[in-house]
């Protein structure tokens, strides 16, 4: 059963782009700086809607306190660690084998204590595992079967649960900004990183999560400013990146 679900959501050449990179997830100038350059805006959004959701107060030490949250996809830790330091019991996976090792030096390093493991959103849910909080950042567009992987992290929700999930919008602004400006005139990303067919548009990914059994309550778009070099999050502009806010129904 466990190599039947590996199959359906799993798609080894997603994975074997990203084991390639795996080296270079914590230099900023490297292949990950894209993500290095969003993480600011991603870690806003991701801040404020856990807080939002579970009545916590930013400004006090640890936040997150007595939450348990999954990163799906953590990669490297760039978003598992900060979670960390604001009180959360973090669990990172990842189905790219070579990021782990990256990930836990760096985690240890760094004084925190991260659950890193080798394993599958799907495999998890199997296992009974459950979590306050799901990051579920630029991975969908990744998986072979997006509506097993979201379901999935749908099952890995304690009810009352809250999902947050990026990605890429499909359409011809996203080809020209996220493949052929970020792969081939700015040469951020190695070719092939992204495939643009596997995009989805925020109307799809609401339907999505959706039939997966969560409840859609924000989407807002990520938007990168060529002029001032930086990201900023935007409540129209959806063209090419964005974020997406999720419940479980109690």
């Amino acid at each position: 059963m466990k190599e039947q679900i590996m199959q359906t959501t799993i798609d080894p050449q997603e994975v074997a782009k990203f084991e390639a990179m795996a080296a270079e997830w914590w230099d900023p100038t490297g292949k990950f700086k894209p993500l290095h350059m969003m993480n600011p805006v991603r870690l806003d959004y991701i801040t404020s809607q856990i807080a939002a959701e579970f009545g916590r107060d930013l400004t006090s030490d640890r936040p997150f306190e007595g939450l348990r949250l999954l990163d799906i996809g953590c990669g490297g830790g760039l978003l598992s660690e900060p979670m960390a330091r604001l009180g959360a019991t973090v669990v990172g996976a990842d189905a790219a084998e070579r990021n782990l090792p990256v990930a836990r030096l760096h985690a240890e390093q760094s004084g925190l204590d991260i659950d890193y493991r080798h394993t599958t959103a799907e495999d998890m849910a199997a296992a009974g595992e459950q979590f306050d909080v799901v990051l579920n950042m630029e991975v969908v567009e990744h998986v072979a079967d997006p509506l097993a992987y979201l379901t999935a992290c749908q099952q890995l929700l304690k009810p009352g649960g809250l999902m947050i999930a990026s990605t890429i919008n499909r359409n011809p602004k996203s080809y020209a900004v996220a493949i052929f400006g970020a792969e081939v005139v700015m040469r951020w990303l190695p070719r092939g990183t992204h495939e643009w067919n596997k995009f989805i548009t925020p109307d799809e990914l609401f339907e999505l999560i959706s039939q997966a059994g969560l409840e859609p309550v924000d989407r807002k778009g990520f938007v990168f400013n060529p002029v001032l070099w930086k990201w900023s999050i935007s409540a129209r502009d959806l063209s090419v990146n964005y974020v997406t806010a999720s419940i479980k129904p109690e």
